[in-house]
């Protein structure tokens, strides 16, 4: 099954037609969530503690399992899950690339901050997807207690050097710069993924409006970045 702009036949054996942009929507996300179990893996090596350590770890293994889930539909669907995911490679990598922690506490604000942007841009995507899809994306970014972990662990530091919240809070605003410029460049590389934003456009594939439509998501995704940064005890 082709993923890119062309004419693609997305049917599910249960619900029908679906929506185009769907296939490349849950190859960007197993793509993802593989890539996270990686890196969550090589943060728990860092962490001080062996409870830290146990936790980490944990939390790699649920991203591994909702690779799983998400390859698995793509199969279901009809599609080769590589296929899928192949597209989303260089941009998931240089997102990594560009924003290597050097410390325990920068990597938990990657998976806090930088994870959690790029889940409200899937939420917000899969919601204008067929119902099977966004509860399928809705299950696979649920954090299971991660968010509450890594929140508490660096209010904790932040409590113990208050002279760590200004660099912290710098670094997460590093992450959000980055995260949004590889959504945005994803979004206008992958016309029919940025063409789920646009229900009236029954073709799937992303004109000028669409594209506006994104641009303006992406802005309303910072707003969220604020709670997060209270969250961690980064800003009042």
């Amino acid at each position: 099954m082709t993923t890119g702009s062309g004419p693609a036949a997305n049917v599910s054996p249960d619900s029908g037609v679906i929506p185009s942009g769907v296939i490349d929507l849950l190859g960007l996300l197993a793509y993802a969530e593989l890539v996270s179990f990686f890196h969550l893996a090589d943060d728990a090596e860092l962490a001080p503690s062996l409870a830290d350590k146990g936790e980490i770890a944990g939390f790699a293994a649920t991203e591994q399992g909702h690779y799983r889930l998400l390859r698995d539909r793509l199969v279901e669907l009809g599609a080769d899950p590589e296929e899928a995911m192949r597209p989303f490679v260089a941009s998931v990598d240089g997102w990594h690339a560009q924003t290597r922690p050097q410390s325990w506490l920068e990597s938990l604000v990657k998976a806090y901050v930088g994870d959690g942007i790029a889940g409200d841009f899937y939420r917000q995507v899969a919601a204008l997807a067929d119902p099977e899809t966004a509860e399928l994306v809705e299950g696979v970014l649920s954090e299971s207690g991660r968010a509450e972990f890594i929140a508490r662990k660096v209010r904790e530091a932040v409590t113990d050097d208050p002279k760590l919240a200004g660099r912290l809070a710098l670094w997460a605003r590093r992450l959000v710069g980055e995260a949004l410029s590889q959504a945005q460049q994803v979004a206008t590389q992958r016309p029919r993924l940025a063409g789920l934003l646009a229900a009236e456009n029954a073709g799937g594939v992303a004109d000028a409006a669409d594209l506006a439509a994104v641009s303006r998501m992406f802005a309303q995704l910072t707003d969220s970045h604020t709670s997060r940064l209270q969250a961690m005890g980064l800003i009042n």
